[in-house]
């Protein structure tokens, strides 16, 4: 492995394609993508203080592994369908699609999903994939993106009335838990691919 290889895993697939064999590759990414952050989104696991969906998870796994501009152009096709009313998006379970969904409580950490998956692609692409540390110190960084746009927008709708107390536990420290067991198995599935796909060792040896 080559710890200055500016490639993400997604390289591994499109590298030695061009023109028209390569856009189609990235279209099959692309909707491998919003296949598995929609899929991801209906997978609920019962936690303490409240049960959490693996979509973050997902957002952070493709961001690394497609690198800045596929992660961009994946997760702004999610949105868009879902703006288009496509059942992409959950809310309690239910799968849910539209602008009005997209203005409601979770309308900033749409957002910040995108920019989430942005910032840890372009992070991987710096080299941040290359080692176990640095791979969980770049899906932290995209975990703290996804509450920086989520937390504003559920204060702006709700601190007046519940206050911001409220907003901080329904909006963040219910779902630490759950974000730092996502991120060890997010850190474990991006090795593990790692090596299957490229033969890079995020372990550093």
């Amino acid at each position: 492995m080559s710890r200055s290889s500016p490639s993400v895993l997604a390289d591994s697939i499109l590298a030695v394609d061009a023109g028209a064999t390569r856009l189609m590759k990235q279209a099959v990414l692309i909707v491998a993508a919003v296949m598995l952050i929609t899929a991801a989104g209906h997978i609920r696991i019962p936690m303490w203080p409240v049960p959490v969906t693996m979509q973050t998870f997902a957002v952070l796994v493709v961001g690394a592994a497609y690198g800045p501009t596929l992660a961009g152009m994946s997760l702004s096709a999610y949105l868009g369908l879902g703006a288009l009313g496509a059942a992409v998006f959950t809310g309690n379970g239910v799968a849910q699609g539209g602008l009005a969904y997209m203005v409601g409580p979770t309308g900033g950490y749409l957002i910040g999903f995108a920019m989430a998956a942005i910032v840890v692609g372009w992070l991987a692409r710096q080299g941040w994939d290359r080692s176990l540390a640095r791979l969980g110190a770049a899906l932290l960084v995209g975990n703290m993106v996804i509450y920086l746009f989520g937390l504003p927008w559920m204060a702006w709708l709700f601190a007046e009335e519940k206050g911001m107390a409220w907003v901080i536990q329904w909006g963040l420290t219910n779902f630490l838990v759950g974000d730092l067991i996502k991120l060890v198995f997010a850190v474990a599935l991006l090795s593990l691919l790692g090596n299957l796909i490229s033969g890079r060792d995020p372990s550093g040896n």
